[in-house]
């Protein structure tokens, strides 16, 4: 076996064909690994968010190889209803976790380390489950779920829900090898919630980006070849946009991505009614708990021949709809609980060259300002009507964002956080086999 020939089985709620910021990125990540010599499994339920735009699925296993990556569907409880509560959601965590847990034991000599993403929390259980047989294992935390949760009002502040996950959770965060985050604040708060001897084993591996896939587009510019390899290597090298954003007419506002209660997208459809250009379109791209919600908000506001809802679209038509818009927006509610956030979709919108307006606090606040991409507005209409108009009125201040967001997020190709990720399991293993 070589140094990079490992079996990592990766534990992940959602994959693809599911079109979230987490199904894409274990995607790009496992596939990455897999050309980097790793030999990656995928344990997930069948696919079902959002709910409603997948069959439902009664057969307990089915296997199948996505871009040369082997994915085992193992059987879970699929929620068919818009935004489903509590009792919808907790089969689908919790038998997917049982179900997982039962192929861990089964398959015990088919992989030799054990990566659990989490959301949910319940992925922790094929983790521990994987360290009692003897597997090293890391848990990839990409949001804080429990703070989160009761944050959103999913469950109540100090219930037992609350109580019984959290000593869960640390039990989880304590025996295994290592811990992934994907931002400073989730590390922090681990630490001061579940013990700062926990630093010892966190490691940050950041969200990231295709950035081969999403990129400015020129005008008349066309899919890389094998011809134009050259010309290819010569545009990842600069950090200039030249493309110049004229605004539409009319302009068009973006979004992408779930939508869900932590994003502000009611603020957003509220600001159509305050622009100066009242012909703005917003474009709302992917689907969520909120959807219902949002389009009658768009009536109520009488904006609803300005909001367009796409619904899911294909991964691959993304880009391009990101090059058809003159701003991007990544809107997460203001709150303490959400600080540590960072959502995928600003990587993808800095790596096209679209200027973008966030909102919320802590992480998402501090990348925007970092990367020069875009501009930042408090948590209210007015405010994001204002940094939308401020963009969209001058042309040198919209390039100078294309241009710094593009160059700042090429430092987090998917490639390259893969190979890190792949660094951190290679040393994880070689510790774990040291010391058994």
């Amino acid at each position: 076996m070589t140094e990079n020939s490992k079996r990592v089985v990766f534990v992940s709620q959602r994959f693809t064909p599911e079109k979230g910021g987490n199904a894409s990125r274990i995607h790009d990540t496992v596939t990455h690994l897999g050309q980097q010599g790793w030999e990656p499994i995928v344990l997930s339920p069948p696919p079902c968010y959002p709910p409603g735009e997948f069959d439902q699925s009664w057969k307990r296993t089915t296997t199948d190889t996505v871009d040369g990556i082997t994915v085992h569907r193992l059987w879970s409880w699929q929620p068919q209803v818009e935004n489903p509560g509590m009792l919808h959601r907790l089969p689908y965590y919790l038998l997917f976790g049982i179900h997982a847990m039962i192929w861990l034991v089964w398959n015990v000599r088919q992989y030799d380390m054990v990566v659990t993403s989490t959301p949910p929390i319940s992925t922790g259980a094929p983790g521990l489950l994987a360290a009692v047989v003897g597997k090293p294992w890391v848990v990839d935390v990409r949001d804080l779920w429990i703070d989160a949760s009761v944050s959103l009002g999913y469950i109540a502040e100090g219930g037992l829900v609350e109580r019984i996950s959290r000593e869960f959770q640390r039990h989880v965060l304590q025996a295994a090898d290592c811990i992934t985050v994907t931002t400073d604040g989730i590390g922090e708060s681990i630490q001061e919630t579940y013990g700062e001897s926990l630093g010892e084993k966190i490691v940050i591996i950041p969200n990231g980006v295709d950035i081969d896939r999403f990129r400015p587009e020129k005008p008349n510019s066309t899919a890389p070849t094998a011809d134009n390899t050259t010309q290819l290597e010569t545009q990842r090298a600069t950090t200039a946009v030249t493309t110049t954003r004229e605004p539409q007419s009319p302009p068009v506002v973006i979004y992408t991505g779930n939508l869900g209660t932590a994003q502000d997208l009611e603020s957003c459809i509220r600001a159509l009614t305050h622009l100066s250009n009242d012909e703005t379109i917003f474009r709302i791209v992917g689907s969520g708990d909120c959807e219902s919600e949002l389009t009658t908000l768009a009536t109520e506001q009488g904006v609803a021949d300005r909001v367009e809802f796409t619904g899911l679209v294909e991964r691959d038509a993304v880009p391009k709809l990101l090059n058809d818009a003159d701003i991007g927006l990544a809107p997460l509610k203001s709150s303490t609980e959400l600080a540590y956030a960072m959502p995928t979709k600003l990587y993808e919108y800095l790596a096209c060259g679209l200027p973008v307006v966030t909102t919320g606090c802590g992480e998402i606040e501090r990348f925007i300002a970092d990367s020069g991409g875009g501009v930042h507005a408090s948590n209210s209409p007015e405010r994001i009507a204002e940094r939308i108009d401020e963009l969209l009125d001058d042309p040198k201040k919209r390039q100078h964002a294309a241009e710094q967001g593009r160059a700042y997020v090429e430092r987090f190709d998917r490639g390259l956080i893969a190979s890190r990720l792949g660094d951190e399991l290679t040393q994880v293993y070689n510790t774990h086999e040291a010391t058994s």
